[in-house]
């Protein structure tokens, strides 16, 4: 080694305070998810998120980086997460003229998903005697996690808890989705893209994207009336449970 070159642990120090080294990260784990993604066949296993989640996990706990450190340059992926949300209705606009005749049915899936997905995490954990701030993570890990976040700050519950719950919940419906509704003989992609759009939040449309356009349009569409319904009716729901 040179005298003149710090030694290389100096080096990864800095490096790894870098809000450019956080976002590169991020950037770069979830391209390479996309690439193996890609290379299997879009297979439910491979997901881009799963896989980033994975890297980004195992490069904080190997380089021993605070999350609040890395957070610090991820916010700039964070932000952009509302403007994907909204723009996920570009392909509801694509397939508007698909929903005639189907939005009362569309409607009462999506009230019957949202008190489902309610009643089986927040209740389950009430039983189980777990703490409050859990349970209403629970309570608002039911929508999309921009719409998530924002629902946990109006019922004074940890955004960031909030959050892991509601990207756990994505990846875990983006993944087994498929095996799910082909067990219950869900064939249509306008149903399976709509149960994943409501179920499995933003990483589950992203997934019905790639698959089929169809299921696309109806992921997108069931993800945005369950954030909108969502973020009335939780606040709600949350106050009611909670005297």
């Amino acid at each position: 080694m040179r005298p003149d070159l710090p030694p290389i642990h100096e080096v990864w120090v800095y490096l790894s305070g870098s809000p450019l080294f956080a976002l590169t990260l991020t950037l770069a784990s979830y391209s390479a998810g996309v690439f193996l993604y890609e290379r299997t066949g879009k297979h439910p296993l491979a997901n881009p998120v799963l896989f980033a989640l994975a890297v980004i996990t195992g490069v904080l706990i190997v380089g021993d980086i605070p999350y609040k450190v890395y957070f610090e340059g991820a916010q700039f992926v964070h932000f952009m997460l509302g403007t994907a949300t909204v723009a996920l209705a570009i392909p509801i606009y694509q397939g508007w003229h698909s929903l005639r005749g189907r939005l009362r049915v569309l409607l009462f899936a999506v009230l019957a998903g949202g008190v489902t997905s309610v009643a089986t995490s927040a209740g389950v954990l009430y039983l189980l005697g777990v703490d409050t701030a859990l349970i209403g993570a629970m309570y608002a890990k039911s929508v999309t996690a921009p719409i998530a976040m924002g629902v946990a700050e109006r019922i004074s519950i940890s955004p960031t808890l909030t959050a892991v719950f509601a990207v756990t919940t994505g990846i875990l419906g983006a993944v087994l989705g498929r095996y799910v509704l082909n067990s219950v003989g869900v064939m249509a992609w306008w149903q399976r893209g709509f149960a994943l759009g409501v179920a499995a939040h933003g990483i589950g449309t992203s997934r019905a994207l790639s698959v089929h356009p169809v299921a696309g349009a109806y992921a997108s569409l069931g993800m945005g009336l369950h954030g909108v319904m969502g973020a009335l009716v939780i606040p709600l729901l949350h106050q009611y449970f909670s005297r």
